[in-house]
């Protein structure tokens, strides 16, 4: 599993090493008889215990099985697969194909009511067009060599997509005006796209701010993330998605979409700078 740069995901593996650590502790064994009785490596003991490997659910049993401490490998391994499901690689989430994880995440968006979305790269998914999805998809199939399921993978984003106009959900929506400028797809597809971006700002549940090339910034461009309710955020990295769910780690990015609140244009503003990317495709 590839280092990951949440420290959600470093503190989860710790508590968890450190669980194990007890149970060794508890059962008066010593990291070499452990691994002795495992049949590993003493290196291997070593590495789990210090946080430098994680371990398997067959790691966890053993470790517990050894320690006489079977009751407790269930917890652990649940605990394992939390920590483990905070940072998952995009090769294996979409090694079958991108429309299985859209399909899996529609009831996150059902429950939550409050959005926060700040993108820095592209127009954010709930707000896509099938055409500029259908452009972006495709682009990530090829670079990833991932089974080509693009129709099916756009229908869900769709399907998804029902929540900005069905049930009692609000909108926070923070885009950098590069967005509105890269081509994705061509200048129809964009001008079709910047077009729709104008209706959704309409719509009542809906905030869509737009932070300019001549904004004086507090705050830097960051990688693109989401905020359910405050409860956990969802970040997109080129190889990974990472999910922090940690309070004081999801309260930074909360102050983040804040600052960078500040110093984004919204309503007429917000509406002249698309304007403007609509006019520069033609």
């Amino acid at each position: 599993m590839s280092p990951s740069p949440s420290s959600s995901v470093r503190a989860a593996r710790e508590a968890l090493a450190a669980r194990l650590r007890e149970i060794r502790l508890d059962a008066g064994i010593t990291g070499r008889e452990l691994a002795a009785r495992a049949g590993w490596s003493e290196s291997k003991s070593s590495r789990i215990e210090n946080s430098r490997t994680p371990p398997s659910d067959a790691d966890i049993r053993a470790w517990c099985r050894v320690c006489d401490a079977e009751n407790q490998s269930a917890d652990l391994i649940a605990a394992n697969r939390t920590a483990d499901s905070m940072y998952v690689q995009w090769r294996r989430v979409q090694r079958t194909g991108l429309s299985r994880a859209h399909a899996a995440s529609i009831p996150l968006y059902e429950e939550t009511q409050n959005f926060r979305v700040y993108c820095s790269n592209v127009v954010p998914g709930l707000f896509q067009t099938p055409e500029y999805a259908t452009a972006l998809l495709s682009s990530i199939v090829a670079f990833r060599k991932t089974p080509n399921d693009v129709a099916d993978a756009v229908a869900a984003r769709m399907a998804r997509s029902h929540v900005i106009r069905e049930g009692d959900h609000r909108f926070a929506v923070l885009v950098e005006e590069s967005v509105l400028r890269y081509r994705v797809g061509d200048p129809e597809v964009m001008a079709g796209q910047l077009g729709h971006l104008i209706a959704v700002m309409a719509l009542p549940a809906v905030s869509l701010g737009v932070i300019p090339f001549t904004a004086q910034r507090d705050i830097w461009p960051l990688e693109t993330f989401s905020v359910f309710d405050d409860r956990r955020v969802h970040i997109e990295l080129l190889s990974a998605a990472v999910t922090v769910t940690e309070p004081g780690e999801v309260s930074q990015y909360v102050d983040g979409f804040s600052e960078l609140t500040g110093i984004a244009v919204h309503g007429a503003a917000a509406r002249s700078l698309i304007t403007a990317a609509i006019d520069a495709l033609k």
